[in-house]
């Protein structure tokens, strides 16, 4: 008799000090994770929310299902938001009080939430928020946390497609996969 494997796909977070991570089989609760970037110093906010949509290249879509490596892409969104972090620093509407203030983050907090498991139309399956003290910031910051987790977080989503036997379902990988 072979082994048995824990499940690779199972609910995970992780809290770094840049913000939160998290996989889960629960619907994402939007004002909850945008209520986690909250900060006194945020003069923004950017938020984007990617929902399971009704057709894809003229066919109707039923449901999405969604499977991730757990352990590792966990670990990969939370680098994504460290190397977000990282990337913007001191903007134009900051002024360096001190020479090791002159790298800090122009990013307050950032949360990336991803649903596992079935995801129904019109669900969201990815939350993502940045809270920043200007707009620009926020705003291309969760862009690219956006387009790093869809190239480099090990997680699969299947496409089910009405009239369509389950097992026709198509596998998606992300693109850096």
């Amino acid at each position: 008799m072979a082994p048995s494997c824990p499940p690779a796909s199972v609910e995970a977070r992780v809290e770094t000090p840049e913000g939160t991570c998290a996989l889960t089989y629960e619907p994402l609760d939007t004002q909850a994770i945008i209520r986690s970037v909250a900060d006194d110093g945020a003069g923004a906010t950017a938020v984007f929310i990617g929902t399971t949509r009704n057709s894809f290249k003229g066919r109707a879509v039923t449901r999405l299902d969604y499977q991730a490596y757990s352990k590792m892409a966990i670990k990969t969104m939370a680098d994504i938001l460290r190397d977000t972090h990282a990337t913007y620093t001191r903007s134009d509407h900051h002024t360096a009080s001190a020479a090791s203030d002159a790298r800090a983050s122009s990013l307050l907090r950032s949360a990336v939430h991803h649903r596992l498991g079935t995801v129904p139309v019109g669900e969201p399956s990815i939350v993502i928020a940045v809270s920043s003290p200007h707009r620009k910031e926020a705003i291309m910051a969760c862009e690219l946390i956006l387009e790093e987790v869809k190239m480099k977080a090990q997680i699969w989503k299947r496409e089910f497609y009405e009239g369509e036997r389950e097992e026709e379902a198509e596998w998606k990988a992300n693109a850096g996969h």
